[in-house]
């Protein structure tokens, strides 16, 4: 095996998990106020709302079935994965993936309920071993089969707008079932997310291709760092960044 062979790799599958990254919480959401493991303590939260919400360590396949939900109409995997069918199996596997990576280097945060799930990658550069990212390369070409060159490519350009270095705790993903919508989760886990990055004395990186997103997370304290335009057609992205407040 050529020795260029671990690096292209982990490349390949950092963008297919990159691709298709816009993150989903309806407004009412945010205007409120394994068979599952045991959750850990996200530690002593001011806000009644938090204790709803559980620092997951495992199982993720609940999580995936949630964000798959919330995701099915999102701008950003609709373009990758245009065919509305399809989309639906294809979420749940690209989700359980997703969520699976960040059990094993960053957060997995959820409601009691599973119904609003958020997954978080720390500050830096995330990676796996030869083998596992072998084994999510592989799994991942698969699930997105057809659609690979589009995911591909969105996954490229959302790496390329990022920091360098990359001092926040990012925001990888956050839905909210649209069944369980209007029952103020996705405020919820927002915020116990923001918190629990304020503790490590970071601020959070997201990027969201849904415009109504905007305007919400800049109520929660977010900045816009840009915006910009992926290639092929892909819907606008915004960059945004929360920085640490002591």
């Amino acid at each position: 095996m050529n020795r260029t062979c671990p690096n292209k790799a982990a490349a390949i599958a950092e963008r297919l998990a990159a691709a298709g990254r816009a993150h989903l919480v309806c407004i009412d959401e945010l205007h409120s106020h394994r068979s599952a493991a045991a959750p850990c303590s996200l530690g002593s939260a001011p806000m009644t709302a938090h204790r709803l919400i559980d620092r997951i360590e495992g199982a993720e396949k609940p999580i995936a079935v949630t964000l798959a939900r919330a995701f099915q109409d999102d701008p950003a995997f609709g373009w990758v994965f245009p065919d509305t069918a399809r989309r639906a199996e294809v979420l749940r596997g690209f989700f359980g993936i997703s969520a699976a990576q960040s059990l094993r280097h960053g957060w997995v945060l959820a409601s009691r309920e599973r119904e609003a799930a958020a997954l978080w990658y720390p500050p830096g550069v995330v990676t796996d071993g030869l083998l596992q990212t072998i084994a999510d390369t592989v799994r991942l070409a698969a699930i997105f089969g057809r659609d690979l060159p589009r995911g591909l490519r969105l996954g490229e350009a959302i790496h390329a707008h990022h920091p360098k270095p990359q001092p926040y705790w990012y925001l990888r993903y956050v839905g909210v079932d649209p069944a369980a919508q209007g029952k103020g989760r996705g405020g919820a886990i927002l915020r116990a997310g923001i918190e629990q990055a304020a503790r490590n004395r970071c601020g959070v990186l997201l990027e969201t291709a849904t415009p109504t997103n905007v305007a919400i997370y800049t109520r929660l304290g977010f900045e816009v760092c840009e915006e910009w335009q992926p290639p092929g057609g892909a819907p606008t992205f915004w960059t945004m960044v929360r920085r640490f407040r002591a």
